[in-house]
């Protein structure tokens, strides 16, 4: 949807004006992934749409619908991020950002907009039947899958219209790896199910789903003139199996994936609890960098990824909805364990949900900053 309303809110945002800070969490966070200690712990707050439309008391419905809020939305959420805010991130930009809809879009699933939450696919595989049965269309013939890139043409030029043109705007069309997707368009109960009763169906469905993921990849591709050489995926659903099952399962089709485009980086991101999964990560996968979650403990992920993984995380945000005492335990608890040694920085697991505390988390960042100063009192 292209809104005709006027946006009251003047839009400016100069990454000039942060050039040297982002140098310099740049080299903060480039020693800490030499798993070396720079001079603080990095600090990486995953703010993004959703979070920043209630901070700024908008629909987050309209927010995926209305492709000028949207823009408005991100720019003041950048300019509040980079001034209030305070962390270390090094990126910035806008990027035409539909909800998590993707495989709902290209598998044909319903798509519902509830009001002020994001959008969620309606699952429309139900039997085995149905997984036999389901083909996987290329992009170039696919109209929802063109209708997205064209949609992100326009949403460059509306930018650029609203005088945004000197920021990169991002955008296309990709998929979760096997297993989440699959619980996009199925009930999730039902996929771990058959993963035990019927494992052969499951490795025809899984199949399909990669070869999806391929061809939406190498679409993706071809459109921008790139080579995708460094990959994150985001595998949520993985918490829920064994490692074992997950070795046998769902590893082979992530790692088909890792060693086509992750020749320069393999990043994984899982809400979690993903803990019995990570010496897997670490020594099987060879992950370089992974976002653990709000729901892993970072003890475990110190034991386990330290030294081998970069890893982001510590912090729930369950631990933010209240005020800065409330929070401040489980800051000195993730610094205390994750910091040492670099390799690690600190972070909300996943993303910033609308809710969080705005106030207690700007002084979480400032409280870091002077706790996370190595060398790291423990």
């Amino acid at each position: 949807m292209w809104s005709s309303k006027e946006v009251q809110v003047k839009l400016e945002f100069d990454p000039a004006k942060y050039e040297d800070r982002i140098k310099e969490s740049a080299m903060r966070l480039e020693v800490a992934k030499r798993f070396q200690e720079p001079d603080r712990i990095p600090i990486t707050i995953s703010t993004a749409g959703s979070f920043y439309t209630k901070l700024f008391g908008y629909n987050i419905r309209d927010y995926y619908i209305d492709r000028e809020l949207s823009i408005e939305v991100q720019v003041r959420g950048l300019r509040w991020a980079f001034e209030e805010l305070g962390d270390d991130r090094t990126g910035y930009g806008l990027h035409l950002d539909l909800g998590p809809v993707y495989e709902g879009l290209y598998f044909d699933c319903p798509i519902e907009y509830p009001d002020d939450t994001s959008p969620r696919i309606v699952p429309r595989l139900e039997t085995p039947e149905d997984i036999e049965k389901l083909r996987i269309p290329d992009p170039e013939d696919h109209p929802k899958v063109r209708w997205v890139y064209e949609e992100y043409e326009r949403f460059k030029e509306l930018a650029r219209k609203m005088g945004l043109d000197h920021l990169p705007v991002g955008g296309g069309f990709g998929i979760h790896p096997p297993l989440s997707c699959a619980c996009a368009i199925m009930n999730p109960t039902l996929v771990y199910e058959l993963m035990y009763t019927e494992p052969k169906l499951i490795h025809r469905f899984f199949r399909k789903l990669l070869l999806a993921f391929f061809k939406l990849r190498e679409f993706h591709d071809k459109y921008f003139g790139v080579r995708t050489e460094s990959i994150g995926l985001a595998d949520d659903n993985s918490a829920f199996v064994s490692d074992p099952m997950y070795r046998e399962m769902v590893m082979p089709y992530n790692m088909a994936i890792y060693e086509r485009y992750g020749r320069r980086g393999r990043y994984l991101h899982a809400d979690g609890p993903n803990d019995h999964h990570f010496k897997t990560y670490a020594d099987v996968m060879k992950l370089t960098e992974m976002d653990i979650g709000g729901f892993s403990d970072v003890e475990n992920a110190k034991r386990d990824l330290g030294g081998k993984v970069f890893f982001s995380g510590g912090l729930n945000c369950k631990d933010l909805y209240y005020d800065f005492e409330r929070a401040r335990p489980a800051v000195e608890r993730a610094i205390r364990i994750g910091a040492p040694g670099g390799g690690y920085a600190l972070a909300i697991g996943g993303e910033t949900y609308p809710g969080v505390n705005p106030d207690t988390l700007i002084k979480v960042v400032q409280y870091a900053k002077e706790i996370g100063k190595y060398p790291i009192r423990t």
